[in-house]
């Protein structure tokens, strides 16, 4: 029985079935499900890496939750009372299964998210019942950071453990210059500043933020965010860029420059026209949606820019969906 994506029963066919389970940090698809989700998140000791952790990290989760849930539950309810996540996972996983299965491979594809319904519980059991012969793990954190796509990875490996299904497993960890997905991301810069002057444009692209603690320990995000940047700018010489980092929680310093206090500077600097690009978000979120599009804008005008636009994340789009592709298929 499928417990929470909803999908088709399987039927079987000939050959041995290779699973491919999309990961993501999931959303609340409810006001309800801000707390829960806020205190999954919280939980979460790659995260979040705490003394004591076994006795502190429940404790702080709970607090924590409680703490933010009523300002994160407003956020979402000016963006229609939860996120859009779980659905626009399913429209890439469909998309996705479609592109695999064309290729002439026997394919199903999962969704495992990290604090959210369809969790990775779910797909490990999916992939025991549909009794896959080798399961890839596929991202959607286009760059490797061991608090999101470790985090997942050993989600579902542990959970893969409790359902007693030891199948092989690929984990695919990042794809940071990836032609097909720079080039998904050119189509949606290219969209935003066509008819903009391209002599005023200043574009920023804002990644998710990361505790700068990880960075000075080896992790490879920063690094990998700024070579697919560089990989996008090929297409665009000439154009003023930067990178900064959003959605800081905590005390703790993170990665700098913060997207906030960047688009302040920029604004005294005398930048007009300003094309935010949510660089390492494929799916439309709260951070996004609202983030971006409502808190940063306000923001922005405040600060003096005259012309506030903002790429779309990629979702389902062509080129990017054939980006993940070309993934599975190296990897098998």
């Amino acid at each position: 029985m499928r417990v929470a994506s909803g999908k088709e029963p399987y039927v079987p066919a000939e050959g041995p079935l290779t699973g491919v389970v999309l990961l993501n940090m999931g959303g609340p698809d409810s006001l309800n499900a801000v707390r829960p989700f806020l205190a999954r998140l919280f939980s979460d000791k790659e995260l979040i890496r705490l003394p004591g952790a076994k006795v502190t990290q429940p404790l702080f989760a709970w607090v924590m939750s409680g703490l933010r849930a009523r300002k994160v539950r407003r956020y979402y309810e000016e963006i229609g009372g939860g996120s859009p996540i779980a659905a626009i996972t399913e429209r890439q996983r469909f998309a996705l299964e479609e592109a695999l299965r064309a290729t002439g491979g026997r394919f199903r594809v999962y969704t495992g998210m990290r604090y959210w319904y369809p969790l990775a519980k779910h797909a490990a059991l999916e992939m025991k019942e549909d009794a896959v012969a080798r399961a890839i793990a596929l991202p959607l954190y286009p760059h490797f950071c061991s608090a999101t796509t470790g985090s997942s990875f050993s989600d579902l490996r542990r959970w893969r453990k409790w359902a007693g299904y030891a199948c092989p497993l690929t984990e695919i960890r990042s794809y940071p210059e990836h032609p097909k997905y720079v080039a998904a991301l050119v189509e949606t810069v290219a969209a935003v500043i066509r008819d903009a002057d391209r002599g005023a444009i200043f574009l920023l692209f804002s990644a998710h933020g990361v505790p700068q603690s990880l960075i000075d320990g080896g992790d490879p995000y920063r690094e990998e965010t700024a070579r697919t940047v560089a990989a996008v700018m090929r297409s665009f010489p000439g154009l003023p860029h930067g990178i900064s980092y959003q959605s800081k929680v905590g005390p703790t310093a993170w990665l700098p420059p913060d997207t906030v206090s960047e688009v302040t500077r920029l604004a005294k600097e005398g930048v007009k026209t300003l094309v935010v690009v949510p660089v390492s978000f494929v799916s439309e979120h709260i951070e996004t949606l609202h983030e971006l599009d409502v808190r940063l804008a306000a923001h922005a005008r405040q600060a003096g820019i005259q012309s506030f636009l903002r790429a779309p994340a990629l979702n389902d789009a062509p080129l990017f969906i054939s980006a993940l592709k070309d993934l599975v298929l190296g990897a098998v």
